[in-house]
């Protein structure tokens, strides 16, 4: 196993933002824990950016992936950018001083709101040349789940008429881009601060949530409905079914956003297909995606940057839902 040694962490301990417990913003606190370890594929990675995601505020507030957590303080953040440390092995894909970004699946392994992160090297790949760490910090969860819904689950290609909710948030953004590059006529809602910005980025149709019913405005029906938003508002994911064609795929991707989703798909009783999504932290599709960024197929807009002590805050503002892109943390601020 290879070290960089001007690289190594000088005690066994890290600051962090901890979850201190289930509750409001106030639970998470900065505070000292102890590096993770790193067994069998794990990288040592030190962390420069952690995105903050909806899952994160979902989790502290007792929700998301809180019944996996065991005991308190416990460290959330699914994705990073950051600095290879230590390697699992001496021939390993990443090596001490790579700059690499990547996903992890929280809370089997400690989060990214911390100075080091422990992960599989397959979970990682090498950071956009193009993009700097706090830009590449809010990338690999939202790109992966974007690319998930329009590529793997979705099946997008050339032709077809994609309507993607939210086209905004961080998610959002790189699912516009991705069904854009792959060809589709692209359909997004947003609030009309984001018209210019996501027509920009590939989308044909914006409409505006505030003012419009996707339904009336839709004239066509749409092949493919990629759901970030679900029953829990205006019965987004109802209304969609309305829309979509006959054997249409609606993918409702916030989890438990929408219960009654495979019911109400069967009673339209139009051959529709219906699913939720689950992530897997995919490096070798990372590195896909670092070559489109790279290429300029793709972009990512970070909305604001928090330190590491106002993770809490961070997290309220994604809840009030008009964020643009993505929010990160700055690990060293």
């Amino acid at each position: 196993m290879t070290d960089a040694p001007d690289l190594q962490p000088t005690s066994d301990t890290m600051r962090a933002a901890l979850l201190t417990g289930i509750g409001g913003p106030e639970m998470m606190q900065l505070g000292e824990t102890a590096i993770p370890l790193t067994l069998n594929s794990d990288t040592l990675v030190r962390v420069k950016a952690a995105g903050v995601n909806p899952i994160d505020g979902k989790t502290r507030s007792g929700a998301g992936a809180s019944k996996a957590i065991s005991s308190f303080p416990s460290t959330l953040g699914g994705e990073f950018s950051g600095v290879v440390v230590r390697a699992s092995y001496e021939l390993a894909p990443f090596q001490p001083g790579d700059e690499v970004y990547g996903m992890l699946l929280f809370p089997r392994y400690s989060g990214a709101y911390a100075e080091y992160v422990s992960v599989p090297f397959m979970s990682l790949a090498k950071k956009p040349k193009n993009l700097s760490f706090i830009e590449a910090g809010g990338v690999p969860l939202a790109v992966l789940t974007a690319w998930a819904a329009v590529v793997e689950a979705g099946g997008v290609y050339t032709g077809q008429r994609v309507l993607i909710h939210a086209g905004a948030g961080g998610v959002g953004h790189f699912a516009v881009q991705l069904a854009s590059y792959y060809g589709a006529h692209v359909i997004t809602t947003a609030s009309e601060r984001n018209h210019e910005w996501l027509r920009e980025l590939g989308a044909d149709q914006v409409i505006d949530y505030r003012n419009e019913r996707f339904e009336d405005v839709i004239t066509e029906p749409v092949d493919v409905v990629i759901d970030l938003i679900g029953n829990v508002k205006d019965a987004t994911g109802t209304r969609s079914l309305r829309v979509l064609r006959d054997g249409g795929t609606l993918i409702n991707v916030p989890t438990g956003s929408y219960p009654e989703l495979f019911e109400e798909a069967a009673a339209e009783n139009r051959d529709i297909v219906a699913s939720t999504l689950k992530l897997s932290p995919e490096g070798r599709i990372l590195q896909t995606i670092t070559q489109l960024f790279e290429q300029g197929a793709l972009q990512t807009h970070v909305d604001r940057v928090f330190p590491l002590a106002e993770a809490g805050a961070a997290q309220e503002l994604i809840a009030e839902g008009h964020v643009r892109g993505k929010v990160v943390l700055d690990i060293d601020a």
